[in-house]
């Protein structure tokens, strides 16, 4: 009788991380099963269900060990005890570096599958969304933060310059998948904060 466990020295969170770095490379929907389960360790098809339970099940794993990990880049967004410029300059440098590191695929898992491999799954979009979300709402909260800190003054639309800064923060992930260098983006950042240093000068 055929086996239809796991294999043996099946590591589940090695194999998670594989799958990590798979859908990450070519986003969801252009990741197929067999490619999953030749990255995981030439898994059998019983043993990819018994261990995730579906594709999308698996997704949403990878999402949150995402988050994590590599997404920790956009903590200091949270963190009240920096200065809002801070918070945000160290979130866009984080993530520069993290984007370009050659030891994984180049680009944000989810603003990649967000904009350009989006799932067809409703919940699996939704989720995502709620992960850009927060982002965003990081950004938001660091900007308002600074105006009633009055260091920004109260003429700056709060929405306009988080909209500035979140849409490099995704324009990261497109310059990071063509090859630039964290060198360049790293002088980018430094023009772009020139933005917040001329409007801080109107206080």
């Amino acid at each position: 009788m055929p086996r239809t466990g796991r294999p043996r020295g099946f590591d589940r969170d090695a194999a998670l991380q594989q799958a990590m770095h798979q859908f990450w490379q070519d986003g969801y929907e252009s990741t197929s099963l067999t490619q999953l389960k030749s990255c995981m360790g030439e898994i059998s098809a019983p043993s990819f269900y018994a261990a995730f339970g579906s594709k999308e099940q698996l997704f949403s794993e990878v999402i949150e060990l995402y988050i994590s990990t590599h997404g920790q880049v956009m903590s200091s967004l949270q963190d009240h005890t920096l200065e809002p410029r801070d918070a945000i300059e160290r979130a866009l440098r984080q993530t520069a570096a993290m984007q370009t590191d050659k030891r994984h695929p180049a680009g944000c898992l989810i603003v990649l599958s967000t904009s350009l491999y989006p799932p067809k799954s409703a919940a699996l979009q939704a989720a995502l969304l709620a992960k850009r979300a927060r982002t965003r709402a990081g950004l938001l909260a660091c900007v308002k933060r600074a105006i009633d800190h009055g260091t920004l003054p109260r003429s700056v639309d709060a929405h306009v310059l988080s909209t500035l800064f979140d849409t490099f923060l995704q324009g990261i992930t497109v310059m990071a998948r063509e090859g630039t260098s964290l060198r360049r983006l790293e002088a980018a950042i430094v023009q772009l904060f020139s933005v917040w240093d001329n409007l801080a000068a109107g206080v």
